[in-house]
């Protein structure tokens, strides 16, 4: 093995999501040696683990990028904070943990898009069910044969049942039914349309985030570093004969500067953010851009940072009577300690809530053949993200188009590879998305006008009852729609031929050797639903395909 500490066979840039499951899978084989980088610190900030810190994470330096995105046109001018997890296990360590797979039809157009079939559902399917342990196969657990065919056991990545339960929102499940909702039993099968209590990456009441579950038990392994507070400013590449190759990386890690390199490949798993911002910062991307920015162009590939997507939720807040909700458990010093006692003794109740409890997927119109909509509701309200809970009882529904046909992008404006990209979602930047946006609005009510949820006397608070017609409907959608923090596509997978492509089907940058992306910017299209689990199905998808090509050279 070379002992030379700046020589490794694999660099993984990103301790995230992606990058802690890579750096397990391909430290398994002792004769890899293999460095991982991440720009955060450790994940030993205490609010990362206890469920409802998110609140303490979320635009938070020391576990956040801290991202706004610019001024969008879509949402009225407004700007949105933009969260990414700069601390190990990325956005696992401060994202909603809820564990959401999309639908079928979701990876059977990814294998349309680059034509093949390793991307289709069924094969998807076996990489989630590989690093996965779900409470329904435990031993004495709930398991049949049904659940049998679609879940895993033993694997990396826990999944559980949410601790606790609110009658509020179970009759708000039931008003979903009177609306046509079906029960589900089960998101994760393919078809995730119905209502039910969304299932988390937990494990015994604390947050399961990917450092814990992929990178701490590699640890052990002689053959991996990890450098985390180390900052990658460029990739560096050599011309061969066969077009650019990657070599490695110049970092800055302990406030020097240092030079790392790859004997087989460099493996970029900053997320859909941050590995278009590298490529952009190593002359990799749209040719233009960069000699307008005086970087010296590697590869032309005008598809980098471009197509961003996202899910952009719009909030519905009613205020509800004869209803117990988080707004009146939290208002005084004795429900706080009642909740924090709750906590330290059994795990459970609202700290170990998930930011969302219950979910539901549903069709925006009976033009859609499939669902289109998801909800993530909530027992409580405020008026914004890190506002106080408002002072009387609340539920708070919001649904997001879980396929919006607006597209984005990603680019630098600076060759200070500290300096934040410009990030433009271009929300609500189409008719289609504008239609779904205004129709979602009246399905929420639908559901809230339902017998199941009189005996609350819903009260509609947000955005109000004055707004009824599209245009009115659309506007306020951007005046109060806000991300839920999804970001995918800007170095999307193509086939051959495909302008616009930044990686072919094995995830290859294409037209560079020795340089790989295996995270959410890869996907063509974004799923319908969360995107972090799918993030981890990519991971190990790539991590096989790396073995492979270096088991067969």
């Amino acid at each position: 093995m070379n002992n030379d500490n700046n020589h490794f066979d694999y660099i993984v840039i990103g301790a995230g999501t992606a990058g802690c499951l890579m750096a397990n899978r391909l430290s398994a084989d002792p004769n890899h040696r293999v460095l991982l980088i991440e720009a955060g610190g450790r994940d030993n900030y205490h609010w990362i683990h206890v469920p409802v810190g998110y609140l303490y994470c979320i635009d938070n330096p020391r576990t956040d990028w801290r991202y706004r995105t610019a001024p969008e046109p879509g949402l009225n001018g407004r700007s949105l904070i933009y969260p990414r997890g700069r601390v190990l296990g990325g956005c696992s360590s401060i994202n909603g943990m809820i564990y959401m797979r999309g639908q079928a039809r979701d990876y059977d157009h990814w294998a349309s898009v680059v034509d093949d079939p390793a991307w289709r559902w069924q094969n998807c399917l076996a990489d989630f069910m590989r690093h996965e342990n779900h409470y329904r196969q435990d031993p004495g657990g709930d398991a049949d044969a049904e659940h049998g065919d679609f879940h895993g056991h033993g694997g990396e990545w826990r999944v559980e049942k949410q601790r606790l339960k609110w009658p509020v929102l179970d009759d708000f499940a039931r008003a979903a039914e009177q609306a046509g909702i079906p029960r589900s039993d089960d998101f994760n099968r393919g078809d995730n349309e119905g209502v039910a209590y969304f299932e988390v990456n937990q494990r015994g009441g604390w947050r399961w985030n990917t450092a814990k579950a992929f990178l701490r038990p590699a640890l052990s392994r002689p053959n991996l570093t990890l450098w985390h507070s180390t900052q990658v400013e460029a990739l560096r590449f050599a011309q061969t004969s066969d077009g650019p190759r990657c070599l490695g990386a110049d970092v800055v890690r302990r406030g020097r500067p240092r030079q790392v390199s790859a004997r087989r490949e460099v493996v970029l798993c900053a997320g859909a953010i941050g590995s278009p911002r590298l490529l952009q910062l190593s002359g990799i991307g749209p040719a233009r851009q960069l000699e307008n920015l005086g970087i010296k162009v590697v590869k032309d590939l005008r598809g980098v940072g471009e197509n961003l997507q996202d899910h952009l939720q719009i909030r519905s807040v009613y205020r509800v009577s004869n209803a117990l909700t988080l707004n009146a458990i939290a208002s005084t010093l004795r429900g706080k300690a009642g909740i924090g006692w709750e906590y330290l003794t059994r795990r459970t109740g609202p700290m170990s809530m998930a930011p969302s409890q219950l979910g539901a997927f549903t069709r925006s119109s009976s033009d859609y053949a499939h669902p289109n909509l998801q909800y993530h509701v909530q027992p409580l309200s405020l008026e914004a993200f890190g506002q106080p809970l408002h002072p009387y009882p609340a539920i708070t529904a919001s649904v997001c188009n879980l396929n919006p046909t607006s597209r984005g992008r990603v680019r630098i404006d600076s060759r200070d590879p500290c300096a934040a990209p410009i990030i433009s979602p271009c929300y609500l930047s189409t008719d289609e998305d504008r239609r779904v946006a205004a129709d979602s609005l009246r399905i929420t009510r639908r559901i809230a006008a339902q017998p199941a949820f009189a005996r609350y006397a819903p009260q509609e608070i947000k955005p109000g009852v004055k707004y009824r017609t599209d245009e009115e409907l659309a506007r306020l959608a951007g005046d109060i729609g806000t991300t839920i923090f999804h970001p995918v596509g800007t170095t999307r997978m193509g086939r051959a031929g495909d302008s616009q492509a930044v990686v072919d089907a094995r995830l290859r940058v294409i037209g560079v050797s020795g340089l790989r992306i295996a995270d959410a910017g890869i996907m063509p299209t974004i799923t319908s639903g969360n995107t972090n689990s799918p993030t981890l199905m990519i991971a190990e998808k790539a991590a096989r395909w790396i073995l492979e090509a270096a088991s067969s050279h």
